[in-house]
């Protein structure tokens, strides 16, 4: 058992958060970094058909990777529980069931790539040139699917061995080769939307190739035959699929949430579409920046339950809410000031530009609604209490939903951002509702008011 201070005043848990948060916010910035370039470089393009697609073509594949984020999640808090219990074996055959789950996954979504496309756009309103530019970037990016997929285990895997500098080196990589192809496939090449998608591909497996070199790295000789006998453990594997599948669940709604956002968005025509894409990326440089101190609380907190440190447990909860609203209030004061001149970076379209003005405060006030949700995220995947995750953001979408569909119709688009403060709100409200519970669990009532 790896021993850690317990005093949960201990003004050290602080620092054990940064040196977790600091490297996953500064990679988890180069994604948003990399959609704002993705935005850039085709809205730039005479037509905004380019910057719908690229939008709509994004937003299929949220859905169906992120809708496998379970991958990542479980495997941080199950490999951060068996990291902190010491039990060295455990965390190698985490890795090696989740990336056997990943790989499984991939080639199921390779074989149904017809079925799973047609789906997509027959669900996606949007205007025939739209639809077949979408069509295009579907075609090509599809063949990251294994990459992608193995990148949340190494990500999650690393993370839960209480190392975030290798996924800053990881994701700083992967999404710096993709901004470079993008400049070179579009803008050199001229290839528009399928020259991001091709980007896009091509970074997923260059990156997926570094991480799994750097697994043979660190492992020490024999420890993959060692971790085989535990491979088919039964209750191990019992506990994965339980995490997974509540985990997967509860990541359908999230991405289900955001689809049905832009979905509703693309109803309402081709400039609204546009003006929601470029808002959007404020909304993932804000959880992405806050996802930093989420991903440092699974970590410490897995770790913690691992140990049966309730004292532990509880400073590192405080640690992480204290920094993340911290973070939150910065980033709504920068997207005040300096909202404008972003959306004028990333797009030259005067329409698009003027709408999008027209939402800014929503994007916003963002920060400060949805802190809670991600830092009690990071909390309950670290404790793996996957079915608390899953009701809560089963309450969650049923009540954002309603919201859509009362607010929209009377205020229009401003209705729809409405509806996602909602979902934002009430995702942190449930947890907070369930935290005392799970405090109680780990043996220690000194842990911060929900």
């Amino acid at each position: 058992m790896r021993s850690y201070p317990a005093s949960a005043t201990d003004s050290g848990w602080d620092a054990r958060v940064w040196r977790l948060a600091g490297p996953i916010i500064l990679s988890n910035l180069t994604v948003p970094l990399l959609g704002a370039v993705d935005t850039a470089v085709v809205g730039h393009l005479p037509d905004p058909a380019y910057l719908g697609a690229v939008a709509l073509g994004a937003t299929i594949f949220s859905f169906v990777y992120w809708g496998f984020g379970f991958l990542r999640m479980s495997t941080t808090g199950l490999t951060a529980q068996a990291w902190g219990a010491g039990e060295d074996e455990e965390v190698t055959a985490s890795l090696l069931r989740a990336g056997a789950i990943a790989l499984g996954l991939a080639a199921l979504l390779l074989l149904l790539q017809g079925p799973i496309g047609w789906a997509a756009f027959a669900i996606i309103e949007s205007s025939d040139q739209v639809e077949a530019l979408g069509r295009g970037y579907f075609a090509i990016r599809i063949w990251g699917a294994p990459a992608a997929l193995m990148n949340y285990v190494l990500l999650g895997w690393f993370l839960g061995r209480q190392d975030a500098r290798t996924p800053l080196i990881l994701m700083t990589f992967t999404n710096a080769m993709n901004i470079a192809l993008d400049l070179l496939f579009v803008v050199g090449f001229g290839w528009d939307v399928e020259g991001v998608a091709a980007a896009t591909a091509i970074s997923e497996w260059s990156g997926v190739l570094l991480g799994l070199l750097i697994v043979r790295r660190r492992l020490p000789v024999g420890a993959i035959a060692a971790a085989r006998a535990r491979l088919l453990d039964g209750a191990a594997a019992r506990r994965l699929f339980a995490v997974n599948r509540d985990i997967f669940i509860r990541t359908l709604c999230l991405v289900g949430a955001f689809a049905y956002f832009t979905v509703r968005g693309a109803a309402m025509g081709e400039l609204t579409l546009a003006a929601n894409a470029v808002l959007l990326n404020f909304l993932t440089f804000t959880a992405f920046g806050l996802d930093g101190f989420a991903h440092a609380a699974e970590a410490l907190v897995g770790g913690a339950v691992g140990r049966r440190d309730g004292p532990g447990f509880s400073a590192a909860v405080r640690a992480a809410f204290k920094w993340a609203a911290i973070v939150a209030a910065a980033a709504a004061i920068a997207f005040v000031l300096a909202g404008p001149a972003i959306i004028d970076l990333l797009t030259d379209i005067a329409d698009v530009r003027g709408e999008a003005r027209r939402f800014l405060y929503w994007a916003a006030l963002m920060p400060l609604v949805s802190v809670w949700c991600f830092t009690y995220d990071g909390i309950f995947i670290g404790a793996t209490r996957s079915v608390d995750l899953r009701n809560g953001m089963i309450l969650s979408l049923a009540v954002y939903l309603a919201a859509v569909h009362l607010a929209q119709p009377a205020f229009g688009n401003h209705g729809l951002w409405f509806a996602m403060m909602v979902f934002m709100g009430v995702r942190g409200l449930a947890l907070a509702m369930l935290y005392p519970r799970l405090r109680r669990s780990i043996g220690d009532e000194s842990a911060i008011p929900a």
